[in-house]
Formats: C-alpha cells, structure tokens, sequence
C-alpha cells in the first residue's frame, strides 16, 4: 500500500523543510505556511522515500524534507504519474502537474554527493479538493 511516511514544511524558500504533524492544503494555494505556497502549478512537492534511501545508499545523512519536498512516500513510483494524474492523500485531491524540476543551482546535497535525485524523481501537484494529510494516510491513485 501506497502511503505518506512524513509531511514538511519551510518558512524559506532555498532551505530544507522540517517535518511537522499535519499540514493543512488549501485549492489554488498548496499547503498553508509553506514557502512554496501559492496559486501556480508546482504548490506542492513529492519526493519517495525509496528516493531518498538511493542517497542515502551513497552515504548522505538525508531524511524527509531535505530534498525540500514537502509530502515523503512510500510504495508508489511517482515519476511514473502522467502529467493530469490524481492522488487522494487524506482529505485531498492532488493532480500532477509536473514531473521532474530544473536546478538552477545546485544545493548542498549536489556538492556532497555530485548528484541530487528531487530534479528527477520529485513531482509537483496542485490541490484539487482542500483538506488535512498527515504521515500514515494512504495514497490512493483516481483513475
């Protein structure tokens, strides 16, 4: 089963997010208090903690939200999700809106390793339909 492991969040952007016990997602918005916040296509950030563990594997101390993803999951390949694909994560409707970003300067996890996996392995989602998600909600695909 498909599931969140940790939800995070940042007051800044450009720095690792810190995880909390509950965000709250708001439509056109993304997630309340988060730097990332706001009414564009990329409200809110996905990175899987299998992700995260291939880091790891290459002697990081990384854990969730310092790639800056604000949602860490387990059990499903998100980099897999069609653009236009829909998630219920909690009370939430989330849709796929970008696979992958651009980085424009390298963070301090590509200096230590010489490679970041949120480029290629994170998403972006817009909210849908408004609500709570917190660690241990499942993540159910809307065909």
């Amino acid at each position: 089963m498909a599931e969140v492991v940790a939800v995070c969040v940042s007051e800044n952007k450009g720095e690792r997010k810190k995880p909390v016990e509950v965000v709250e997602l708001r439509v056109d918005h993304g997630i309340v208090g988060d730097a990332h916040a706001g009414d564009w296509h990329r409200q809110v950030s996905l990175l899987a903690q299998e992700s995260i563990d291939k880091m790891r594997a290459m002697g990081l101390d990384v854990t969730a939200g310092d790639f800056a993803e604000n949602i860490t999951t387990s059990g499903i390949d998100l980099v897999s999700l069609p653009i236009g694909s829909r998630l219920k994560i909690g009370e939430t409707l989330l849709e796929v809106t970008q696979i992958g970003k651009e980085c424009h300067t390298r963070c301090a996890i590509f200096y230590q390793a010489g490679d970041c996996v949120m480029p290629k392995e994170g998403i972006f989602v817009k909210v849908m339909v408004p609500g709570v998600i917190r660690a241990g909600d499942a993540i159910l695909p809307v065909l």
